[in-house]
């Protein structure tokens, strides 16, 4: 395949992504169809299984696709922070900016992720376990570096505050754009800054 036609099934994948996490977010997996998913997104139903060998699949790609995204976003804003000098906890700081941005910007993407995450009977549960390992992993790695640059206290639990603060970002995101959405980003992120920076951010002076 040339670069012109990778391009360009790239772009119908990330169209076929976007048609079908707003439907199955508005009406659910179950009842959205092929047929439905192909008409929002514009293309022919025979595109979707010539990208997509079934329905399951795609959804389970477009998860994947979806907090590999989020994944990239938060590195990057961990390794802006080291370019600029920073510390550990303003790179995790950094990080919960990234992740209400992201968000924000996908909100029925991270609502289907939260509920799909813990249905183990599901297809692509394992896609989702691998997956939000990776984005636990990028935490963990800064919250190590800030426990070994004794910025943080060395008793504190690395990987359950790495879950701890991805659902914090993840459950008060959507709540604020379900319940509160005149609140602006930089009003929420203020807010989980002032928690992270308390709790987290006062460990190193044991």
């Amino acid at each position: 395949m040339d670069s012109s036609s990778a391009h360009r099934r790239g772009n119908t994948r990330r169209k076929l992504f976007e048609a079908a996490v707003t439907l199955i977010a508005e009406q659910g997996f179950s009842s959205t169809t092929v047929d439905e998913i192909a008409e929002r997104a514009g293309v022919a139903k025979g595109t979707v299984y010539y990208n997509f060998a079934s329905k399951t699949v795609l959804f389970e790609e477009l998860l994947r696709d979806g907090i590999e995204l989020l994944t990239v976003a938060l590195q990057q804003a961990a390794d802006e922070t080291a370019a600029r000098g920073g510390r550990r906890v303003d790179a995790l700081d950094a990080m919960v900016r990234a992740g209400l941005e992201f968000i924000a910007r996908h909100p029925a993407l991270t609502q289907l992720y939260v509920a799909e995450l813990w249905r183990t009977n599901r297809a692509w549960q394992p896609t989702l376990t691998q997956v939000r390992r990776k984005a636990l992993a990028v935490i963990e790695s800064v919250l190590r570096q800030a426990v070994a640059e004794d910025e943080v206290s060395t008793e504190i639990d690395v990987p359950l505050t790495a879950s701890a603060l991805f659902g914090m970002v993840l459950v008060t995101a959507l709540d604020w754009q379900s319940f509160q959405p005149e609140r602006s980003v930089d009003d929420v992120h203020a807010a989980l800054s002032r928690l992270l920076q308390g709790r987290i951010g006062g460990g190193g002076a044991r």
